[in-house]
């Protein structure tokens, strides 16, 4: 498993120049006006692993097998788009699958490059994304509260929780906040039926400052102030020059370090934005090695053994008996499997063990 993320923003901030660069295609079309992306273009990427080469080395594996993200560019917003403005109506049936949002906010000063704004302001960029999406909710979660309660009156359980949970997210919304405001105050039972209201706000946001090329290794005053409110919110926040990703995306490994390292950026701006997105959603990374692949799987943190084995396959987990189980650090420090078998540090776990980041694990189960 790894996560969809929506790229999201208002038009020519960047947002298909980004898209481009991640999944290092041409499929978005970019260019100087509103709504160049007309349909959301989706794009498979491999999650940057350096774990993973290092366990191929070691367990002689003929394949690496990295993990995968997607991320879905959606067309520009405008203000009214929750109102069907501009293509605001198709534009919010798009995220609403997404597990993230990212919110695209100009960061760079481009006399030729207009803003639909007239001016650059990321903050305020972000305060016509806010409002759009917490409007399209409000709206979402007023046209079904009548009947919800119409069947909650009439002795309907579900309906009565589920009515519990859009008075929940109305409070938080009539307080001109976002849902995700008050997904803390969800008990663990109902967080499914939270996340059947398909509601836009509820989603974590990663913001992505897209700055100028000078910009790119240190920031700038406007990417500054983004950063600053992503760290009162609680949320991740990442600053990447668009222009540079795209040309970074064109180049070979070895010229792409030689770039990087002029620039004074340890990788590229991918990198940090999922690194970003895997912290924002808990996940993290377990592998499985040995001669024929070596592999990286994506589980979110507290997964438990058998949940990480129905990653791979469902029949795991529903037979799961045991997982052997190895940290990288052991398994990098005792050369392999039986290297950390002969040290001790093959752990034989059960069904209650919540895998770590970097376990090497091999399942046991019946079918």
């Amino acid at each position: 498993m790894g996560f969809q993320c929506a790229i999201v923003g208002l038009p020519n901030v960047g947002k298909s120049t980004l898209f481009n660069a991640l999944t290092q295609t041409a499929a978005a079309q970019a260019a100087n006006y509103p709504f160049c992306t007309i349909e959301p273009n989706v794009g498979e990427v491999a999650v940057p692993e350096p774990r993973l080469v290092k366990l191929a080395e070691i367990a002689g594996s003929a394949e690496q097998i990295p993990a995968r993200m997607n991320f879905m560019d959606v067309a520009g917003l405008v203000r009214g788009a929750s109102k069907g403005e501009g293509l605001g109506n198709q534009f919010l049936a798009n995220i609403r699958e997404a597990d993230a949002v990212a919110y695209v906010l100009r960061c760079f000063e481009d006399g030729d490059i207009t803003h639909v704004e007239g001016r650059v302001d990321p903050l305020s960029d972000h305060e016509i994304i806010e409002t759009e999406l917490m409007l399209a909710d409000m709206d979402s979660l007023e046209k079904r509260k009548a009947g919800v309660e119409k069947k909650a009156k009439a002795g309907d359980k579900e309906a009565r929780k589920t009515l519990e949970l859009i008075d929940l997210a109305l409070s938080a919304l009539n307080a001109d906040q976002p849902v995700r405001a008050v997904n803390d105050q969800v008990a663990p039972e109902d967080k499914k039926a939270w996340k059947m209201l398909q509601l836009l706000t509820s989603k974590p946001v990663l913001y992505v400052c897209n700055v100028d090329e000078a910009s790119a290794a240190t920031g700038n005053a406007l990417s500054e102030k983004v950063v600053a409110k992503a760290k009162d919110e609680g949320a991740e926040a990442v600053v990447i020059s668009a222009k540079i990703e795209s040309e970074i995306a064109l180049l070979d490994k070895e010229e792409r370090e030689e770039f990087l390292e002029t620039l004074g950026l340890e990788e590229p701006g991918l990198n940090r934005m999922i690194h970003a997105g895997y912290k924002l959603l808990d996940l993290q990374t377990y592998f499985t090695a040995g001669p024929k692949e070596a592999r990286a799987w994506t589980v979110r943190v507290g997964a438990t053994a058998p949940q990480a084995a129905g990653v791979i396959h469902t029949d795991f987990e529903k037979g799961f008996i045991r997982a052997e189980t190895i940290a990288f650090e052991d398994y990098v420090s005792h050369n392999g499997e039986n290297g950390a078998k002969e040290a001790g540090k093959l752990r034989l776990e059960g069904k209650e063990y919540m895998v770590k980041d970097g376990d090497v694990m091999h399942f046991r189960f019946n079918t």
